[in-house]
């Protein structure tokens, strides 16, 4: 079940998330849990089907609406300046935020946790879970942003990580990635899938990704995501939730 959440920030200000647990009552030690780091498109419909996937499988799961704060127009110049600079910013104050705040609950054990983004999100969560957040196990990279330094990863947990052969803007990323985790011997499972594009593992019905078909060939090729979405739901529970 989702609830709408506020989550306190240091500045005195609060973010607007979305939660969602599993059924029935939480086990003593807590559930394990995954912050969602949405697209570029901000809190849609197919980021929070997302929160229910993780939810069905056991994991607390929230996502935060990283444009929620300010104007729109100026929490997306916020994110697109640490997205295009790669140096951390107010996106990843944020990311943390909510891990704090997910690692706080009664009902969570904040040292059993994951971290996932799409696109846009997806550079966050890599850049996020490679300053060593505590409780942080594994991460779940989307077809998103990967440094060219190595360097800059040296320290990040174990990662998977999806992306689209045919997705002209990320492709390369997904090489890049998979040859930084063997560069410097970091668990990995990164996966580029010849048939799909960008965007692949959601339902990508936003009216603008419909036109971003080159060179990114945005849309959800299904036979990829299903396979990406099993990759990605044991790697989290090997790493994340301790079931191996």
């Amino acid at each position: 079940m989702r609830q709408q959440v506020r989550i306190p920030l240091p500045d005195g200000s609060s973010l607007a998330a979305t939660v969602a647990l599993p059924e029935g009552t939480a086990p003593a030690t807590g559930w394990p849990g995954a912050v969602v780091v949405h697209e570029i498109y901000g809190v849609e419909p197919d980021m929070l089907n997302v929160l229910d996937l993780f939810a069905d499988h056991g994991y607390a799961a929230v996502l935060p609406d990283l444009y929620s704060h300010g104007t729109r127009i100026g929490c997306l110049a916020r994110a697109m300046q640490q997205f295009v600079t790669g140096r951390p910013g107010r996106p990843t104050a944020d990311i943390d935020a909510t891990r704090q705040w997910l690692a706080d609950r009664e009902d969570v054990d904040g040292s059993r946790l994951g971290v996932i983004g799409f696109c846009m999100g997806g550079g966050f969560a890599l850049a996020y879970a490679a300053s060593t957040p505590p409780g942080v196990r594994a991460a779940s990279v989307n077809y998103g942003a990967v440094p060219r330094d190595q360097g800059e990863l040296r320290a990040v947990c174990p990662v998977v990580g999806s992306y689209g052969g045919r997705d002209g803007g990320f492709r390369s990323h997904g090489t890049r990635l998979q040859e930084h985790m063997r560069a410097l011997s970091i668990e990995h499972d990164v996966e580029i899938y010849p048939a799909a594009g960008h965007s692949f593992m959601t339902d990508g019905h936003h009216p603008i990704a419909k036109l971003a078909l080159f060179p990114l060939r945005h849309g959800l090729v299904r036979p990829a995501a299903d396979d990406a979405w099993r990759r990605t739901f044991d790697f989290f529970d090997k790493y994340v939730a301790d079931h191996q």
